[in-house]
């Protein structure tokens, strides 16, 4: 009978030594695998800021690129919903047409599904002109 007691007492020992033992060990794995992840992931977010400002500076610069087949004097930046409005032929005096241009840099040429909207609003033809007059509001002002 004591033989039994000593034998599950040295089971008890052995398991919770083992216990302890695999605890540190998996616990200093898991803090080498979490830095080695941390790392990793401000690799990938410095990687896509990288790739932000890039398409960002790239938007600025494309009128002067040797792709952008319009005049630069003509080319107006915005930036969102759209990169430039291209008012064709106004450098000369003589506008002919205006332009919705968009530029794309990186791995993703698509439009995204706003775009893809306007671009189809542009073509339907639903673009129209209007002149917002502000002077009423200045002479309310001075009232």
């Amino acid at each position: 009978m004591i033989e039994i007691v000593v034998l599950i007492i040295g089971l008890l020992i052995g398991i919770l030594l083992t216990y302890v033992y695999l605890r540190g060990r998996l616990a200093v794995q898991f803090e080498r695998w979490k830095a080695g992840f941390e790392e990793k992931i401000r690799r990938e977010v410095l990687e896509r800021s990288r790739a932000v400002l890039k398409g960002r500076i790239g938007e600025q610069l494309a009128p002067l690129l040797p792709m952008f087949k319009h005049e630069p004097a003509d080319a107006r930046f915005i930036g969102s919903p759209v990169d430039y409005l291209v008012f064709d032929g106004y450098k000369e005096g003589d506008p002919r047409r205006i332009i919705f241009l968009d530029v794309k840099t990186g791995k993703t040429a698509a439009l995204s599904p706003v775009e893809r909207k306007l671009k189809r609003v542009v073509e339907q033809g639903k673009v129209e002109w209007e002149t917002l007059h502000t002077g009423a509001l200045e002479e309310e002002a001075e009232k």
